[in-house]
């Protein structure tokens, strides 16, 4: 299995779960902090297409920053385009973690999900 990128937030209980998951399935990663390296609109495009997910999975809905901004509302209105540059302003609103590999991209720590796509 090739090295994946891991896209989290630290201080996210989830995030430290699924990061303890990868280590001891001996999955080889590149830790990337989501809030001080945010994904671009390039790389959200790019993801969003490998995931096959609806865009909408792309967002972290339980965050106070999605429901402060109300975008619950707003989402339906906005074109892809305005809502991979809003979701690249700031990680907070990313779902998370993500797992990136070559063909793959994982939204969110489901086991079973990953135990499917990351252990041989």
């Amino acid at each position: 299995m090739e090295r994946v990128l891991f896209v989290e937030y630290p201080k996210c209980t989830t995030c430290q779960k699924a990061a303890k998951w990868l280590k001891d399935h001996g999955v080889e990663y590149e830790d990337r902090h989501i809030k001080e390296e945010n994904p671009t609109e390039e790389e959200l495009k790019d993801w969003h297409e490998r995931s096959k997910a609806p865009l909408k999975k792309f967002f972290n809905t339980s965050g106070q920053l999605y429901r402060g901004m109300g975008l619950k509302e707003k989402l339906p209105q906005m074109s892809e385009e305005e809502q991979y540059h809003l979701l690249a302003t700031d990680g907070m609103l990313v779902k998370r973690p993500l797992v990136v590999g070559k063909e793959f991209v994982l939204i969110g720590f489901k086991e079973k999900e990953w135990e499917a796509v990351l252990l041989p």
